[in-house]
């Protein structure tokens, strides 16, 4: 790489901010939900406006990941930060539910290409001691954003509109553009390759099935529904032909042979499952304590920031200590920080104390921060330049997979044990389970402070107890994924980071 060392500063300004404007996507459009349907309308449709973002963004990752490879990073995050802020203007801009959604998509194809490739270029233009410390950073930012969002986009709907949850991008972006543009050389010469153009079609088929399951499943369809049905059986075939394809292409959109390498296996495995669980806790924390303390929504970012300065400095550390001992040493301290933090959370009840609970975050914030610096290294450790690309687009892919897959198990299991909870507990009470539960709505707004005060005492100590026991239960059983994670830490190996000068040769 060509970029000059007085240049690279500008670099990481422009895909620092280009990482918060993509990880805080989603986070900061589902606090403006709210309002943008009253706005807009199609209480119906709403759910697209998540679905198509993410949908996009996850078929997009691997294909962009594999381009940047064969003709270069540089063009292919300025083409997607282009199309993410086309995407915003256009969302900021859309008079129905229809159109945004549309506008999602089109901002997610852009979001696909942000986030692998900026790890990726951090990896190209930074030798191999200092890439730990620097995607220490990315990762924190990366933390950090998921966690701000809610707070971000509950204040800028209040006091700007929701249009500016759109339109805050577009600056931004243009920042990130102009630094990148200036100050990111790149050398001209790429590995010329063909395109696997049947591997991206059955890829993104597959995907987009998937998704749309996951998304509509007990949602907009019952799980046993035929569309549902339909679109697992859909997922199922073209994952099938994909793999069959990719095993014969020439230049696969994903080399199934670098999962014979331990630590890349190793890395992507758990990526996946650290995001499947990590997503619980953004999700249920904030539910928590407005259902159990009595808290409120408007605040419900402020909640998270014991668990968002935990993973920053988790972030920090792991990513600084890579150079000086294995990843696996480092994962190991991760697992048992977030294990044991995931656990203690599962201990917590109405009358514990709330500082437990700040106490209990910070822990397993700390645990889950390793993984946004050491994974996404992790799979690009000893990897040809015309591998990154495609390792880091993987591991960035599988999070986002587990994220999807972990709050639609997770919630599944969680809403059965409320309501299950709720059903016992107005029986002993001598009530009408189905009634009263009919007459309660989404748990999130029955727990505002003006609704609260409005349910009898009786009623409302039931509610509490229903509601903490269900958000503990799946605390608890998140610790079976982490336990498995155990096993591919230690399948990690010894392998650490070398500096340039002791690195020869790759690693099998």
């Amino acid at each position: 790489m060509e970029t000059a060392k007085s240049n690279i500063k500008f670099v990481v300004a422009g895909l620092l901010l280009a990482i918060f404007m993509s990880a805080i996507d989603n986070t900061i459009v589902a606090t403006a939900m709210g309002t943008i349907v009253s706005k807009l309308g199609g209480m119906d449709k709403f759910v697209w406006v998540t679905s198509a973002y993410m949908v996009t963004t996850m078929a997009g990752m691997p294909i962009f990941g594999k381009l940047s490879d064969m003709y270069g990073r540089k063009r292919f995050f300025i083409f997607g930060l282009t199309v993410f802020l086309i995407g915003s203007a256009l969302c900021g801009l859309a008079q129905s539910i229809e159109q945004l959604s549309i506008y999602r998509a089109i901002q997610g194809i852009g979001g696909g290409a942000l986030m692998p490739i900026a790890f990726t270029i951090i990896f190209d233009i930074f030798p191999p001691e200092k890439r730990g410390k620097m995607t220490g950073l990315l990762g924190a930012v990366f933390g950090a954003a998921s966690v701000v969002g809610p707070l971000l986009g509950a204040y800028i709907t209040d006091y700007f509109g929701w249009e500016w949850v759109f339109y805050i991008n577009v600056p931004l972006g243009i920042i990130s553009f102009a630094l990148i543009m200036k100050n990111y050389k790149e050398s001209p010469v790429h590995t010329k390759q063909k395109i696997d153009w049947w591997g991206a079609s059955t890829l993104v088929i597959a995907v987009i099935s998937l998704m749309f399951a996951l998304e509509l499943g007990g949602k907009q369809y019952a799980w046993n529904s035929a569309p549902i049905i339909s679109l697992f059986v859909s997922f199922a075939i073209f994952f099938i032909v994909f793999f069959f394809v990719e095993l014969k292409a020439k230049e696969p959109i994903l080399p199934f042979f670098l999962f014979k390498r331990r630590l890349f296996a190793s890395s992507q495995i758990l990526a996946f499952l650290y995001g499947g669980t990590f997503i619980i806790l953004t999700v249920y924390i904030p539910i928590f304590v407005q259902a159990v303390y009595g808290g409120s929504a408007t605040n419900a970012g402020l909640i998270l920031t014991p668990m968002m300065l935990g993973s920053v400095a988790g972030s920090s550390i792991g990513g600084i200590s890579l150079s000086k001992t294995s990843y696996r040493n480092l994962m190991i301290v991760s697992v048992i920080c977030y294990f044991a933090g995931m656990f203690l959370l599962s201990t917590l009840n109405p009358d514990s104390a709330r500082y437990l609970l700040t106490i209990f975050m910070i822990l397993v914030g700390f645990g889950m921060g390793f993984s946004f610096s050491l994974l996404p290294t992790a799979s690009q450790h000893n990897l040809e330049p015309r591998f990154r690309g495609t390792a880091n687009s993987t591991n960035q892919f599988l999070r986002s997979l587990g994220m999807t897959m972990g709050i639609t198990i997770f919630g599944t299991i969680q809403n059965n044990l409320f309501t299950n909870k709720l059903a016992e507990s107005f029986k002993e009470m001598g009530g009408h389970a189905n009634s009263a539960m009919s007459n309660l709505g989404d748990p999130k707004q029955i727990f505002e402070p003006s609704v609260r005060v409005k349910i009898p005492e009786a009623i409302l100590s039931k509610i509490i107890d229903a509601m903490s026991h269900s958000i503990t239960q799946i605390f608890l059983i998140a610790l079976i994924p982490i336990a498995i994670a155990v096993i591919f830490v230690f399948l990690m190996g010894n392998s650490r980071v070398q500096s340039a000068k002791k690195q020869n040769q790759p690693q099998a």
